[in-house]
This record gives structure tokens, sequence and C-alpha cells, in this order.
């Protein structure tokens, strides 16, 4: 019960982010949530910008893990 209230909160605030990464012509997904990791797919212009590293572990990683503590990281697959 815990993983599908955590990950429902993951995929809301990914929801929240995705706004931002489509006005860039990117694009995120949710893959899954195991082992207090998150494993999302940047698409579109994010797979190739030279700040993806600044998009996942200065955005999407800062937010996920201080919106949801249970969260220890985020990987792009």
């Amino acid at each position: 019960m815990e993983k599908e209230n955590t990950e429902k909160k993951i995929k809301e605030l990914i929801e929240k982010m995705r706004p931002f990464l489509i006005n860039d012509g990117g694009d995120i997904e949710f893959v899954e949530y195991k082992d207090n990791i998150v494993y999302i797919r940047l698409t579109g212009a994010c797979q190739n910008c030279e700040y993806i590293d600044f998009t996942l572990k200065d955005g999407i990683e800062e937010m996920l893990t201080t919106e949801i503590p249970e969260v220890k990281g985020v990987i792009n697959l």
C-alpha cells in the first residue's frame, strides 16, 4: 500500500514538471519506483541536451527527494 501511495505522489510531481520540459521540446515518462529509486525516461530534446545532468539532479531529483523523503534518487533510463 505504501509503495502505491508513493508512486501516486511521484506521478503527480512528474505531471507538474512535464509542462516545463515540453516547453523546451522534451518530455518525461515515469518508468518505475523500486528500492527507493525513481526510474524515468527523458525524451525529445531532453535526451541529447547538454544540461541533462543538471535537469536530472538539480531539478527532477531535487524536487522528488525534497517532496517525498522516501525517494533516495532518480535514474534516467
